[in-house]
């Protein structure tokens, strides 16, 4: 099994497509203003926003870009205006992450692991 997409609600698709190319997705559908499918820089993962007519309640998901040159891409994104709540940072559990929220409040986080993504010293043998 491999995941293919994820998918997140949105008031707005079509702030949403300006939001997410911004970040680097490349928008590959565009059937406004109902749906936006993007494909993620690396790999073949898929990513895509769907129009609600209302946004979910509490925390909701929260959604995980790799970055290997996370500190980089930060400062270049922040240069293309794009706000996070919380800047590049070390963590307890050996990843390096940065956090913002797109124009529908869906939580995101920027984030580069290394060999701990997959293999971190707590892994199950």
């Amino acid at each position: 099994m491999n995941l293919n997409q994820i998918s997140v609600p949105s008031l707005n698709v079509e702030n949403s497509i300006v939001f997410y190319s911004t970040l680097g997705l490349q928008l590959i559908v565009k059937a406004l203003p109902h749906y936006a499918r993007f494909v993620c820089p690396n790999g073949n993962s898929t990513f895509s926003v769907h129009l609600v007519e209302e946004l979910p309640k509490g925390e909701g998901v929260s959604i995980y870009f790799e970055c290997t040159d996370l500190d980089e891409k930060v400062t270049i994104l922040k240069e293309k205006g794009i706000h996070f709540d919380e800047p590049p940072s070390d963590r307890t559990w050996l990843w390096r992450e940065a956090r913002l929220r797109d124009p529908d409040n869906n939580q995101l986080i920027l984030y580069f692991a290394g060999e701990n993504r997959l293999n971190p010293p707590w892994r199950v043998q």
